[in-house]
């Protein structure tokens, strides 16, 4: 499916906080580029790398920024021991910025104590909670290795009075029979739909169903695509749900009703 739909899928997600409530480091702001997009010129297969280059695109058209660098894998020896995803500067100040895009899901199988932990991957594999303290304990601490400052000097980057920054972007999605949540301190812009078990999926049999790809999953749905009855489109979930995978679906109700959707295997 096109880029162009993907950018502007990216585009429109929301950050998943506007405050240091939830994490200490601020968020980037980001100008809408202007820039004339065309369909090849985003070439990533993995998701969260397409994301960093829609970033750099706006990064890099924005006037105020001198781009230094992206992707800076920071060596140990012979052991990588993280990667800066972009330095740059912008009047006069250098800014450290990591990129995160992620879909995390409302879980209502586990109480915890904090708000914060109810956030898990569509494949409980992950956690909003995980990816804050990688962040705050792993990723920015990064910029000040010795090994990084060794790097850095030999482009002559002085990071002395460097600002640390987040792009946290993020579609939540709310349980199917009880949407009624306040996800404060979390943007409530985020919730992008609901999820349901696969154990429950009759319940959308009157409906017709769209399986996108990975890369698909940023984009808002949209009419002009290959709609699947119930009966086949069961057969290629069931297959996910084997593999303890939980696809994303687009749902249409009519023409002008359409909802994004995960089934979970759990």
């Amino acid at each position: 499916m096109s880029s162009i739909l993907r950018f502007k899928g990216y585009n429109n997600t929301p950050v998943l906080f506007n405050n240091d409530s939830v994490f200490e480091f601020e968020q980037v702001l980001l100008h809408p580029s202007t820039s004339p997009l065309n369909n090849t010129q985003f070439q990533n297969t993995r998701l969260g790398k397409l994301v960093e280059e829609f970033v750099f695109f706006q990064l890099k058209h924005d006037n105020a920024v001198q781009w230094i660098l992206e992707n800076l894998q920071i060596q140990k020896g012979q052991r990588t021991i993280g990667e800066l995803d972009a330095v740059y500067a912008s009047n006069g100040t250098l800014y450290h910025l990591e990129i995160v895009y992620k879909f995390y899901l409302y879980d209502t199988l586990h109480e915890y104590s904090d708000p914060l932990a109810y956030w898990i991957g569509p494949n409980r594999k992950d956690t909003l909670l995980y990816k804050l303290d990688k962040l705050r304990a792993k990723q920015f601490p990064l910029l000040y290795r010795k090994e990084t400052s060794e790097h850095l000097s030999q482009l002559n980057v002085d990071i002395k009075n460097a600002k640390q920054r987040v792009c946290f972007k993020a579609q939540l999605f709310l349980p199917y029979s009880n949407d009624n949540f306040n996800i404060e301190p979390l943007n409530q812009e985020c919730i992008s739909g609901f999820y349901l078990s696969f154990n429950e999926i009759s319940t959308l049999v009157d409906l017709e169903f769209h399986i996108p790809t990975k890369l698909d999953w940023l984009i808002n749905p949209h009419n002009n695509v290959t709609w699947l009855p119930y009966t086949e489109a069961i057969v290629i979930i069931e297959e996910h749900i084997k593999s303890q995978r939980s696809p994303l679906l687009w749902l249409k109700y009519n023409n002008t009703k359409l909802k994004k959707c995960f089934i979970t295997w759990w």
